[in-house]
């Protein structure tokens, strides 16, 4: 079977390739449970700072296989269970605590906007394309796929992507919110290698919990006063002490993540 999650690192930045050049790095079952896989494992390793999400060639993801549902989702127990390995992988980009950063170039429709809309930032080449029109083929998105795009971008913006099918351009997914920025396509390695290098240059255990943070103050739920004491847990920590060492003596810091 085509098809592979392709996972390398640098130091403390990791990189998680979706690799399906021939297919435009379409996303098929296998690949969906391997992403599952590899980002539970990358969230287990305090090590790591930042994770960088890409497509092998010259797309981040063209999608689904489609070609691989006339076999497995050919009825309603079949499509539950592949939807939910889907939703799975996609929780898994989602809720890692290292920050994320999806780099993409080309093709970046259906699945691989999924995929990307569940990172936390989201860096493009001015090439690229943005879409889900799979009005066209029939086939509705799985709610449970739809929710971290609709977080992202509203309802307005995924009204307009799903219901008319339109292909967006980098400019105008900027525009709509989708995007964190969008830079010429020559520089687009460049530029998101910068990007985490300056998140994995911070304390990291701060970047978590500001993931943390965000994602409990997105409920719109009142803080209880645990919570709120539990939000200076970093006077505590090694890393606080470093940073004010640090900003004091005009140094740079060297964050160890305790």
């Amino acid at each position: 079977m085509s098809g592979r999650i392709l996972v390398s690192r640098d130091g403390d930045i990791a990189t998680v390739t979706l690799s399906n050049p021939e297919k435009l790095n379409a996303v098929n079952y296998a690949m969906w449970c391997d992403l599952a896989a590899a980002m539970t494992e990358l969230s287990a390793d305090s090590s790591l700072r930042c994770v960088v999400l890409a497509g092998a060639g010259e797309a981040f993801a063209a999608g689904g296989d489609i070609e691989e549902f006339l076999v497995k989702r050919t009825n309603l127990e079949q499509a539950l269970h592949y939807h939910d390995k889907v939703g799975a992988a996609l929780d898994a980009v989602r809720d890692c605590p290292h920050p994320t950063v999806a780099l993409i170039r080309g093709a970046c429709i259906g699945g691989g906007l999924e995929i990307a809309g569940n990172c936390d930032l989201r860096i493009a080449g001015e090439g690229a394309k943005f879409g889900a029109p799979i009005n066209k083929l029939g086939f509705s998105m799985y709610p449970g796929e739809m929710s971290g795009l609709l977080a992202l971008a509203g309802p307005a913006v995924m009204s307009e992507i799903l219901l008319e099918g339109r292909i967006l351009s980098a400019a105008e997914a900027y525009a709509k919110g989708l995007l964190t920025r969008v830079v010429a396509d020559a520089q687009l390695e460049d530029e998101v290698t910068a990007t985490a290098r300056r998140i994995a240059a911070g304390a990291p255990l701060v970047a978590r919990w500001h993931k943390q943070w965000m994602r409990r103050l997105d409920s719109g739920a009142p803080l209880t006063q645990e919570e709120k004491a539990a939000s200076f847990a970093f006077l505590d920590t090694a890393d606080y002490k470093e940073g004010l060492d640090a900003f004091l003596a005009k140094r740079k810091p060297a964050f160890k993540g305790c």
